[in-house]
């Protein structure tokens, strides 16, 4: 039989509703509607993209223009993708050819080579826990973050590290908060005292239902639930953390699972997935998790690299929306329905603000071998319709969400709380419960480890264990979004 989500938290959407609902408002009215203003004037006339549109323009002019191209991001305020370029002079051709193919050409200093080889020596020298960096395209150097753990020595080998790589090359950011993962996300989902979020639901290689989620929430736990303290629906079949990733492939216990590759953003709407989509600098995201629900923001930087406590992981995308505890493994996505990301970990919060590193999707497909997309099991349910519908949703069972299904158990019903209540209800005891790392729940975090064990103290990071509950503890990084 099919799995159904049971109901749990309705009043979850609480805990983020207000905000949720700024970031629905922006997203739900054009979930449809197309940015695309078409093409712009002749061959010198940057057009008019939509950000899915500018990715793919993105990714033909990287090839097209070889050792010349220096990265690239999208102007969301002239609708724009704007396109690096360096040794040119002499070759007025490669100019020509970008702005023929609708992009806006800017010379810049430093070539993606040089780029990429001072993140190559800043990972030689400067891998200190609670640091971050990213190549910036709008400024064409490396933005290193450093959070409020890196002092003393430790941010004079920083600093020096970057001072070394010459003028112009990087710049240095201070961030309030701690790096740390954080392990909820759309929909809550339970697993040896850890909390974290659902991100997309996926076919698995074997043909069999499957869920995306964070890296260290898989490794943090072998048996996810719906509900807190609630019997297993799936098994981690792979999970990378850290390393190159933060991803897991977790497969439902059963093979009926009806699983929809749809995002409940709460208010009883979801949005349905079309395909993995690569994020684009200056892209506008929308990010679902159990704790904090809907929020939107830019992305920021593209193959980020990330200490956290636990370890070293690179690959990610940066972004400047707000994730807490209990959201990893969360879904980052676009309007037009592309699965981008999953919430690995960062700083601050959804009142302050902050950092928020997330899995590229499309990676995570590759190295798992799975698609989006249900098992082939009924469909329909999925989207969204129905299964929030209320009732009936068990049939599709809320899974609706994607994610939900899981976590969200509760989102069963219709209740429409469903939506993003739910899911962030998961978050239902979520937030709250965070508080509780007895039942770790609240252990959002504790995917980290940390809460999930109580919060027991700092410990190595969820990574590491393998014990849910004791799973470490906390790590700095991991346990936040």
């Amino acid at each position: 039989m099919s799995h159904k989500r049971i109901p749990k938290r309705k009043a979850a959407i609480a805990v983020g509703g207000v905000a949720a609902l700024g970031a629905a408002a922006l997203l739900l009215p054009q979930a449809n509607a197309s940015q695309d203003g078409g093409a712009g004037g002749g061959a010198s006339t940057a057009r008019t993209l939509k950000a899915d549109d500018a990715g793919d323009l993105a990714a033909r002019l990287s090839k097209l223009l070889g050792d010349a191209f220096a990265g690239s991001y999208y102007d969301s305020a002239n609708r724009q993708l704007v396109v690096n370029v360096t040794d040119v002079s002499g070759d007025n051709n490669v100019i020509v050819q970008a702005k023929k193919a609708g992009a806006e050409v800017r010379e810049v200093d430093n070539s993606m080579a040089e780029l990429q080889a001072a993140a190559r020596t800043l990972r030689t020298k400067a891998s200190i826990p609670g640091t971050a960096w990213a190549v910036d395209p709008r400024t064409n150097k490396i933005l290193v973050t450093a959070d409020s753990t890196v002092t003393g020595t430790r941010w004079d080998r920083l600093e020096s590290t970057v001072d070394g790589l010459g003028s112009g090359m990087a710049t240095i950011k201070k961030s309030a908060g701690t790096f740390k993962t954080f392990v909820s996300g759309g929909d809550a989902i339970f697993g040896g005292g850890a909390r974290c979020s659902l991100g997309f639901n996926v076919t698995a290689g074997d043909g069999s239902p499957a869920f995306l989620t964070a890296g260290h929430c898989g490794v943090a736990a072998e048996q996810w639930s719906d509900a807190q303290n609630g019997a297993p629906i799936a098994t981690v079949d792979q999970a990378t953390f850290p390393g190159n990733g933060d991803f897991a492939l977790v497969k439902y216990d059963d093979p009926n699972t009806q699983a929809p590759s749809d995002v409940n953003v709460g208010g009883g709407q979801s949005v349905q997935i079309l395909q993995a989509a690569e994020a684009t600098v200056g892209q506008q995201v929308f990010r679902m998790g159990s704790t904090t629900g809907l929020h939107d923001g830019q992305v920021l930087g593209l193959d980020a690299t990330v200490n956290y406590p636990e370890g070293t992981v690179t690959g990610l995308i940066q972004t400047d929306v707000c994730a807490e505890p209990g959201d990893s493994g969360g879904s980052l996505f676009t309007q037009d329905g592309g699965a981008v990301g999953l919430t690995s970990g960062g700083s601050g919060d959804c009142t302050s603000g902050g950092e928020t590193f997330f899995q590229p999707v499309t990676t995570a497909l590759a190295a798992t071998g799975a698609t989006l997309g249900d098992a082939g099991a009924g469909g329909g349910q999925q989207a969204g319709g129905d299964q929030q519908a209320g009732g009936d949703q068990q049939a599709g069972d809320g899974q609706q969400a994607g994610g939900d299904q899981q976590a969200g158990g509760d989102q069963q019903a219709g209740d429409g709380q469903q939506a993003g209540g739910d899911q962030i209800g998961g978050g239902q005891e979520a937030g709250a419960g965070a508080g509780d790392g007895s039942d770790g729940s609240g252990a959002a975090d504790d995917p980290s480890g940390a809460d999930a064990s109580n919060g027991q103290a700092p410990g190595t990071g969820h990574a590491s264990g393998t014990g849910n509950a004791g799973r470490s503890g906390r790590s700095g990084l991991t346990d936040t979004h």
